[in-house]
């Protein structure tokens, strides 16, 4: 027993360490968010303090008791919002040859993006908002690397990050990881193409790529821009995403084709799936 003491104490004067957190979170709305959710309710369950950030109009984030909520004005209305988002997903779905989707898509990102943008704005220019982030002292800060602020924010407030993703806009995630996905193997969206690709494939598969150039520069460029007059030196979407301590993928190789991943990247695809049962 007297043996043992030392370790005891050792244990004891641990307990500190593994103390509670206190955790901000900056969502992406819609359908990610309905992931996010589960896992933050289940860290309030464990005893760690949230902060959720969010526009005063949203989709789907909402007031709740497992955390502390702190919202914004915008401005535009709930209805216009609803309206753009539901006319992209309809479009999503809608068929046709490649550009004419590729066309549709670039517009209804343009509308969506603008919102995301403007999101942005409004909560960098909220100084009191920005001053109570600044003196709550996170320990870390969980977003979606497709929520651009919340990537701002955490360099703001030199606050680890943990990365909880499906994916960012025109493929930058895998460039800015260094996740080898070269063309010629991993097959592009809207190919159609398998894993098993003829030569004529993979030439195709690499001209699907080309479009990628010009969304990275619309979608991101912005954002390249407001944190670079922010964080009040020149810096880019690409900088930022590198910063990420960890990355939550919301992946499932049975769906997406598998590929290496770095060390700090963990899959958990299943997440966003609901646990519930079926009806008859």
């Amino acid at each position: 027993l007297s043996a043992s003491s030392p370790v005891v104490v050792l244990l004891l004067s641990l307990l500190g360490l593994a103390a509670a957190g206190k955790l901000l979170v900056v969502p992406m709305d819609g359908s990610h968010w309905l992931s996010m959710r589960e896992v933050v309710d289940i860290l309030r369950q464990r005893g760690h303090e949230v902060v959720v950030v969010a526009t005063e109009v949203s989709l789907q984030i909402k007031p709740s008791k497992n955390f502390v909520m702190k919202m914004y004005s915008v401005p535009y209305t709930q209805e216009e919002m609803e309206k753009d988002f539901k006319a992209f997903l309809q479009v999503s779905f809608e068929e046709g040859s490649f550009f004419e989707r590729f066309l549709k898509l670039f517009e209804g990102m343009k509308r969506l993006t603008s919102f995301g943008i403007s999101n942005c704005e409004y909560l960098l220019q909220n100084q009191d908002l920005i001053r109570y982030l600044e003196e709550s002292k996170f320990d870390a800060i969980l977003t979606d690397p497709a929520a651009i602020c919340g990537l701002i924010l955490a360099e703001h407030l030199s606050l680890p990050s943990v990365y909880f993703s499906r994916g960012v806009p025109c493929g930058i995630d895998l460039d800015v990881r260094l996740c080898p996905s070269p063309a010629s193997y991993v097959p592009r969206a809207f190919t159609d193409n398998t894993d098993r690709m003829s030569f004529l494939q993979r030439v195709k598969n690499l001209l699907f790529d080309i479009p990628n150039v010009f969304i990275c520069d619309f979608v991101f460029q912005p954002y390249s821009k407001m944190a670079s007059e922010f964080l009040q030196r020149e810096v880019t979407v690409q900088d930022l995403l590198r910063k990420g301590s960890l990355w939550l993928l919301r992946l499932e190789f049975v769906l997406d084709y598998p590929r290496p991943l770095m060390p700090n990247f963990i899959p958990i695809g299943g997440v966003h799936c609901a646990h519930r049962e079926l009806s008859q």
